[in-house]
C-alpha cells in the first residue's frame, strides 16, 4: 500500500470516528437542552474543547500568523452559525429526524465546492438532490397534516447548508494551515459568540444535575474537541466530498443512539425517508458504481 493510500485510508478511519462520536452527541445535546438554553451550551462545550486543546498544545499559539487567523475564523464563523441553527432547531424537532436532516449536508457540498471553485457537479448530484428533497418530504410527513415542515426542521436544513460550507472551507484551508491551530481557532471564536448571544438572549443556567453535566463534558471533550480536531486533520489527507460522505453516518449513528437511549419512535415513514436520503447520498458519491470519471475533487485543491 503505497503512502497515498495510506494517508487515505487514515483519514477515513478519523472521519468514521468522528461520525460515530456526533451520533452520541445528538442525545447529549437534547439532554444538555433541558436545564441549559442553546448558546450557554455552545459557550461551555466549545471553551471546553478550546481550553482543553490549548492548554495541550500551548507552545503552538506562539507560531499563529495572520493567514492562520483568516482561516480560523471563517472557519469558525460557519461553525457558530451552523451549531447555533442545529441547537436552537433541537429544542423543537426530535434527535433521529434531526441526524437524518443535517446529513442532507453531503448533497450540498458538491454544489458549494462548484460555487466556490468553478468545478460543475455531475448528473448525479442533481439526481442526489432530487432523491434527497423527496427523502426529507417523506421523512417529515404526518398523517392527517401533510408535510410538517417545523421550525426545528427548517433550522436543522439550514445548519446543513452552513455545515456544508464549513466542510469545503475546512477542507481548504486544512491543506496549508496546522489542524491543531485551525481547530483552536475556531473553538474560541465559537465560545465568544455563543457567550455574547447567551448573555444578550438566555437567562444564566441554575439548574445542573449529572445528566446535564455529563452531556456538557461529553459534548466538549468528544463532540467538540476530539471529533473536529479529527475532522481537521482528515481533510488535511482526502478530498471534501469524501468527508462529507464519511460524516453523514453521522446521522445513522444519531439515530441509532436516540432510538435506544431516547427511546425515539421509528416510524415507517421515517424509514422510507432515510432510505431515500442515504440513496441520495450514495448517488453523489458512489454514482452506483458506473464508470463516469468527470473532473474530480482531489485532497490537494
Amino acid at each position: 500500500m503505497d503512502k497515498e493510500k495510506k494517508q487515505d485510508l487514515f483519514a477515513m478511519s478519523i472521519l468514521l470516528i468522528t461520525a460515530i462520536i456526533w451520533g452520541g452527541g445528538f442525545v447529549a445535546t437534547r439532554n444538555g437542552l433541558d436545564h441549559i438554553k442553546p448558546f450557554y451550551l455552545q459557550f461551555l462545550r466549545f471553551s471546553i474543547a478550546f481550553l482543553l486543546l490549548s492548554s495541550i498544545f500551548f507552545k503552538k499559539l506562539k507560531q499563529i500568523t495572520k493567514e492562520d487567523l483568516k482561516g480560523g475564523l471563517i472557519v469558525g464563523i460557519f461553525l457558530f452559525t451552523a451549531f447555533s441553527s442545529q441547537t436552537i432547531g433541537l429544542q423543537y424537532t426530535t434527535p433521529s429526524k434531526q441526524a437524518f436532516l443535517t446529513g442532507t449536508n453531503v448533497v450540498m457540498v458538491p454544489f458549494l465546492y462548484w460555487f466556490v471553485f468553478n468545478k460543475k457537479p455531475d448528473i448525479f448530484s442533481y439526481i442526489g438532490v432530487f432523491l434527497s428533497f423527496i427523502g426529507i418530504s417523506v421523512l417529515t410527513y404526518e398523517g392527517g397534516v401533510g408535510i410538517n415542515l417545523n421550525l426545528g426542521d427548517i433550522l436543522t436544513l439550514l445548519c446543513a447548508l452552513l455545515y456544508a460550507a464549513h466542510i469545503v472551507s475546512t477542507g481548504h484551508f486544512a491543506k496549508n494551515i496546522d489542524p491543531v491551530i485551525l481547530s483552536i481557532i475556531q473553538f474560541g471564536l465559537t465560545a465568544v459568540l455563543s457567550l455574547i448571544f447567551a448573555l444578550i438572549f438566555e437567562p444564566v443556567p441554575t439548574v445542573y444535575n449529572k445528566t446535564t453535566v455529563f452531556s456538557v463534558l461529553y459534548l466538549g471533550i468528544f463532540s467538540s474537541c476530539i471529533a473536529f480536531l479529527f475532522q481537521t486533520i482528515g481533510q488535511k489527507y482526502t478530498s471534501s466530498t469524501k468527508t462529507a460522505i464519511i460524516l453523514s453516518t453521522e446521522s445513522v449513528f444519531g439515530t441509532i443512539f436516540s432510538v435506544i437511549l431516547l427511546h425515539d419512535k421509528f416510524t415507517l415513514n421515517m424509514f422510507i425517508g432515510c432510505m431515500l436520503i442515504f440513496i441520495s447520498i450514495l448517488a453523489v458519491e458512489t454514482k452506483f458504481g458506473l464508470k463516469i470519471e468527470p473532473k474530480a475533487e482531489t485532497a490537494s485543491e
